[in-house]
């Protein structure tokens, strides 16, 4: 830090923060740490009786804090995402896209250990709306050392921390299961709920299917389902473990793999997620709990966002989930702006 006279003060680098003061009008800060002076802000600080004012001294192994808060953010932003002005050594991301925020959690781990920087962000996995904020990150220090700028750069190694994966047109069937339905006995309340989610996120029914309970129908709804140009399909009804519950069973007869039975969420223990393999395709199959039905938010509503997106799901992902995996079935919904589903 170095006194100089204002008048040669065109390009330097505020020290601290100077307050203005107009009786009845203002009192507050008119320029702020960190701030480059420029010719229009001579008159203003000699007005305000700054003759002399502190600025930094220029050093060829320090960056500015808003230099460095541009390197921070080339390391976070990825497709699909806007960003602030740099202010005060602080830039905000944003997304331009409905989609699913992606974090690399171990590279974001690890710029906040480096110290003198720091990256705040939303939870991984979290559906997000066009405008919506992803990340804050800043400089701590008015200045900081170009080394601790390179140690960052160095252990992204060219990834990107953040990314947003925009949801995709997909196709799904729907295959409901259950002689009650199959016989007309009760009216299906599944295919209007799976049709809402599904279209909230962008994708098309692309057909519905009523079985009863023979494993073997159910079946081959499912395979016709996908011969027809499903890119995904949800099976409901016939999930418990009653002898006569035979979902998943009929879902493993398509030969798809079955990444899980069971999930810890509640609502949702029962849900069922499987990968139906063919020419280069993962089409999921997921056989979906009668909760799915009645709750406002289950499992089905963290992993279909993932779906969506062509993000894979394996079982590790869904273990994770017992952290947050309680629904608090509050009176005013809030998801997915609430700890439900945090843990992954």
């Amino acid at each position: 830090m170095k006194e100089i006279k204002t008048v040669d003060a065109v390009g330097q680098v505020l020290c601290h923060d100077m307050t203005q003061i107009i009786p009845g009008v203002m009192k507050d800060a008119r320029f702020r740490k960190g701030h480059v002076v420029t010719e229009e802000d001579i008159p203003v600080l000699l007005s305000m009786g700054k003759e002399h004012i502190y600025v930094w001294e220029k050093d060829d192994s320090l960056y500015h804090e808003n230099e460095a808060a541009e390197i921070l953010c080339s390391l976070c932003i990825g497709d699909h995402m806007d960003r602030s002005e740099v202010k005060e050594g602080k830039i905000e991301l944003k997304s331009t896209v409905r989609g699913l925020l992606k974090i690399d959690t171990g590279l974001l781990d690890k710029i906040n250990s480096l110290g003198n920087m720091m990256i705040a962000s939303r939870h991984p996995n979290t559906p997000v709306e066009p405008g919506d904020k992803l990340c804050g990150t800043r400089i701590i220090p008015l200045v900081i050392e170009k080394e601790k700028m390179e140690e960052a750069r160095e252990v992204c190694a060219g990834k990107k921390i953040f990314a947003v994966l925009p949801y995709l047109d997909k196709k799904v069937g729907i295959v409901t299961t259950g002689s009650e339905v199959f016989h007309g006995r009760i009216k299906d309340s599944f295919g209007p709920v799976l049709k809402a989610k599904v279209e909230e996120l962008g994708g098309q029914i692309l057909g519905q299917t009523v079985t009863d309970d023979n494993p073997e129908h159910t079946t081959e709804a499912i395979l016709d389902l996908i011969r027809k140009g499903a890119d995904m399909v949800l099976v409901s009804g016939g999930m418990s473990v009653d002898p006569d519950d035979k979902t998943p069973l009929a879902i493993r007869n398509t030969g798809a793999e079955v990444i899980s039975y069971g999930a810890p969420v509640l609502p949702g223990a029962m849900f069922l997620l499987s990968y139906y393999r063919e020419d280069g395709k993962n089409i999921p199959i997921a056989g979906l709990p009668g909760c799915v039905m009645y709750s406002k938010r289950t499992v089905f509503d963290l992993v279909l966002p993932r779906l969506m997106a062509d993000d894979p799901v394996t079982k590790e992902d869904l273990d994770k989930l017992g952290k947050g995996g309680l629904c608090l079935s509050c009176d005013v919904c809030t998801y997915p702006n609430c700890g439900f589903g945090k843990g992954w």
